[in-house]
């Protein structure tokens, strides 16, 4: 048996403690959130910050554990580096780490080593932030530096809309600090997806297009489908661009999730390249679409178990995760779904009681279920993606 210490225990967040427990290893589990279910699979529980990088030390050393996992957290991973880092365990450098966590420390390494970057700084005062956005010019974006899931974030159409974006960017900063961006106007859709890296080798990588709902928030993704719609060509250079940034910063061990977009010029730019699982269930889709267990994977690298036949294996089929959202405030009815839509649901998770007051769609939090689907061509499914509403509806008054 070996302890295993994940840092958060939220729904997202349980996969990987679900399989840690069925390989017979001790689990504890940690964040400030004592009701979230995944505490309640754990042998303990302990009630700590996940970004309090000494309290979790200090917790971790007490414990003796033998590995440690932020799975699908973008705060928790330089927690979890940190620590590995400390007590010699599994995983990746922490300053490395910090940097892909960070929006502006991001950016900066790019930009010094000579990948293809946007204009960005990032700032603490409006007023010098607000020189940069008169350079730079609208659109661009307004990011926190270090948010996730999109949190904070806003495609600044119009200067005098500045205050609001920056303000609301601050809401969401640990560091008080705000990214402005010039925006990239890309070829096709975003690219998300998850890889896995291995002895500082990318060995495993399954990206996706990003889709969005136009009706009500452009930003937050609603679903991922597998697989992308970019040539081979354009992938391969996102591959080689992505293993010399990972040979650079030393990755060493763990999950991957990728965002970025190629320009309209065929240019791969990096949006984000985050140290750990993906959200939106995109561990789960590439289980069934390439047979790769990702989550299992997580759990035994942090261990420091061998990651037998973790290997680069093609999509099979047309595949798409799909978060269950409301377009519209009110009181839940119904979730409509058409007859194709039944047909493609392989699974689905929506717990929602008529009556209940849902909120149009702004962020991962106003999530109300979870889809995983399968299609019978990429055609049919890019379709249903991008005009959801049609197929998918949830029913207010």
């Amino acid at each position: 048996m070996k302890k295993i210490l994940f840092l958060g225990g939220a729904p997202t967040q349980i996969p990987p403690i679900k399989y840690a427990l069925e390989q017979g290893h001790h689990v504890i589990t940690l964040d400030y959130l004592p009701d979230n279910p995944g505490h309640k699979l754990g042998h303990e529980y302990y009630n700590v910050s996940t970004t309090d990088k000494e309290a979790v030390l200090e917790v971790a050393k007490a414990e003796e554990i033998d590995g440690i996992v932020a799975y699908a957290s973008d705060p928790a991973a330089p927690t979890a580096a940190y620590v590995a880092e400390k007590m010699g365990l599994p995983g990746n450098p922490y300053e490395s780490v910090e940097i892909l966590a960070r929006k502006d420390l991001f950016r900066d390494f790019l930009a010094k080593n000579n990948f293809s970057v946007p204009r960005s700084k990032a700032f603490y005062e409006e007023a010098e932030a607000k020189v940069w956005l008169d350079e730079i010019g609208v659109p661009a974006f307004i990011k926190p530096v270090d948010s996730s899931g999109s949190k904070g974030v806003t495609h600044l159409q119009s200067a005098e809309s500045f205050h609001d974006a920056f303000q609301h960017a601050l809401k969401f900063s640990r560091e008080k600090k705000v990214v402005v961006e010039e925006r990239i106007v890309r070829q096709g859709y975003q690219v998300a997806g998850d890889g896995f890296v291995l002895d500082g080798e990318l060995v495993f990588r399954c990206w996706a297009d990003e889709h969005f709902d136009k009706l009500c928030n452009g930003l937050v993704p609603i679903g991922q489908t597998f697989p992308t719609s970019h040539s081979n060509e354009l992938l391969s250079k996102a591959h080689n661009e992505s293993q010399r940034l990972l040979t650079l910063l030393g990755m060493k061990t763990g999950a991957l999730n990728f965002d970025f977009v190629f320009s309209e010029d065929g240019k791969f730019y990096f949006l984000e390249l985050g140290p750990r699982n993906g959200g939106c269930l995109i561990p789960e889709v590439i289980r069934y679409a390439t047979g790769v267990d990702l989550i299992k994977y997580t759990v035994d690298a942090a261990l420091g178990l061998p990651c037998v036949g973790l290997e680069m294996k093609p999509v099979n089929g047309f595949w798409s995760s799909y978060m269950v959202h409301a377009i519209e405030n009110g009181q839940y009815q119904d979730l409509s779904l058409s007859e194709r839509a039944k047909g493609y649901i392989v699974e689905k998770d929506v717990q929602l009681q008529p009556g209940k007051q849902v909120n149009v769609f702004s962020g991962s939090h106003d999530t109300l279920g979870t889809m995983i689907l399968k299609y019978p061509s990429q055609e049919t499914m890019l379709d249903m993606l991008d005009n959801m509403e049609r197929d998918i509806r949830v029913i207010v008054e």
